[in-house]
């Protein structure tokens, strides 16, 4: 029977979690990874991927751990606190909006009201 850790833990360390699912989800976005495919890989059923990635308090570490190295193979937890993957850094860029053109000193200064 699990256990519900949600009370034992302050609400910062429940951000923390919920933080930490977020980068694994991004890293799986950013490696192009279908959930089903990382869960798969992992040795978990999709629905334990997805409260891995809501930050579920009730997974364990070595759950966590699996679907860190199914999405990256020898990709460590701090690399990923820190997104260090060169993938998460494409994927900012990607979602980054950018102008269609580079406007002119001129262009801009009519622009701005």
């Amino acid at each position: 029977m699990k256990r519900d850790e949600t009370p034992l833990l302050t609400p910062a360390r429940q951000q923390e979690a919920r933080e930490l699912g977020e980068k694994l989800a991004r890293l799986r976005m950013a490696r192009q990874l279908r959930q089903a495919d990382a869960a798969a890989r992992a040795g978990l059923a999709r629905s334990t991927a997805v409260l891995i990635e809501k930050g579920d308090l009730s997974r364990t570490q070595a759950q966590i751990l699996r679907y860190l190295e199914a999405i990256a193979p020898g990709l460590s937890l701090l690399h990923l606190l820190q997104e260090t993957d060169p993938a998460l850094s494409a994927l900012t860029a990607r979602e980054r909006t950018q102008r269609v053109r580079a406007l002119s000193k001129t262009e801009l200064t009519k622009l701005d009201f």
